[in-house]
């Protein structure tokens, strides 16, 4: 059996995008996922037959603790000899490629998920755009979970012509259909949780907590939004990364009342049954996949007009469109959707027929599975 080993810098990546292709992988090879996590037994409880190696690949530049990293790569895939090697998020990108050409392993694989450096400038994005480039350049193979990131990275010279694809539609795993759908008891158990009418329409975002993912502008839309009976909601849910709470809540002005701050949750799924329009209004986005996981569960969504996003949703069809950072657009789309019961239905069925025939885990995962069996079908057993 052909042996590989995925590589990443967080658990939340893994819980988040990795746990169905690690099943469908599994079936077929002899598979190792290395991830930096305190707890190497944490994919057990999904049933997993896969082996977790425990290496703290930091997601920020650390140069001691990165070599490190590196060195322990370097033995561990000596040791096994993977016929394939595959990185997702760009610390584990760069250091995964390096070791992986040291070792001459066969197959290199590193997915684009998004550019940190896309909303940087100066020297800083000089040095991580330059990262980025020398990581494709030890790739053998790269793929990319949209087709506008494609465009963005040729256009800014990051990766050559013809090297990089896109599985399908796009996104790193798909939609658990399953798992994403409409429900109404977990409408009706979540309102009641957060204290939020039935008759209420609420806003939704969930992500991490970073100011490139747009949610004080989200709240700063929120404010401005003409509510005399008090009936529209936001809900923000996710670890806050940068320490944004209290600037979310004053940004929110008059309307803080009717603010939701919710941490990290392994339960998207039920805050998404429960809300009425989503709400992704990113500076930076590889995919997108919560627009189409709230799809999945019958929403709308608002987006920021950028690479990955415009691909997540179709604008006028599964939702709308705004300039990222542009507020004053953002609260217009926002009031366009709440205003419009008839349109938040006709698009919000629009979506959700989109992420099962195009996005459900089941088809991009096999989309995973075929990539692998081209790749490994002229490697030694």
């Amino acid at each position: 059996m052909k042996k590989i080993c995925l590589i990443t810098s967080a658990e939340f990546i893994v819980r988040s995008f990795l746990i169905e292709p690690l099943r469908v992988l599994s079936r077929e090879y002899d598979v190792s996922l290395v991830v930096k996590t305190d707890n190497s037994g944490f994919l057990d409880d999904y049933g997993l037959n896969v082996r977790v190696i425990p290496i703290a690949i930091e997601r920020e530049i650390r140069p001691f603790a990165d070599l490190r990293a590196l060195f322990r790569l370097i033995a561990l895939f000596r040791r096994e000899k993977f016929d394939a090697v595959h990185s997702i998020a760009p610390k584990a990108g760069l250091l995964a490629m390096l070791a992986g050409v040291l070792t001459a392993r066969p197959v290199r694989i590193h997915s684009l998920i998004g550019q940190v450096w896309a909303t940087r400038d100066g020297l800083v994005r000089f040095i991580l755009k330059n990262i980025d480039r020398l990581t494709t350049a030890l790739a053998t193979d790269l793929l990319s979970d949209s087709q506008s990131q494609i465009d963005f990275v040729l256009d800014e010279g990051v990766v050559q012509a013809g090297k990089i694809r896109v599985l399908g539609d796009g996104s790193i795993a798909g939609v658990d259909v399953q798992r994403f759908k409409p429900d109404m008891q977990a409408r009706l158990a979540m309102r009641e949780k957060l204290d939020t009418p039935m008759q209420a329409n609420v806003v939704l975002f969930i992500g991490r907590l970073k100011k490139d993912k747009g949610v004080l502008d989200l709240a700063r839309a929120f404010a401005m939004l003409d509510d005399p009976q008090g009936m529209i909601w936001l809900w923000i849910v996710g670890p806050d990364e940068d320490g944004l709470g209290d600037e979310i809540k004053s940004a929110c002005g008059i309307q803080r009342d009717r603010l939701r701050l919710h941490g990290y949750t392994q339960h998207a799924e039920h805050y998404m049954a429960a809300a009425d329009v989503f709400c992704l209004p990113s500076y930076r986005e590889g995919f997108g996949v919560t627009t189409l996981e709230a799809a999945a569960c019958g929403l709308p969504s608002v987006g920021s007009r950028i690479y990955g996003v415009t691909d997540a949703i179709q604008e006028g069809k599964t939702g709308l469109l705004f300039a990222a950072g542009h507020v004053q657009e953002l609260a217009e789309k926002l009031h366009q959707l709440l205003a419009d019961e008839s349109l938040r239905q006709q698009l919000g069925e629009a979506a959700y027929q989109r992420a099962l025939r195009d996005f459900s885990c089941t088809r991009v995962t096999g989309l995973w599975l075929d990539f692998y069996k081209t790749l490994l079908k002229s490697e030694p057993s």
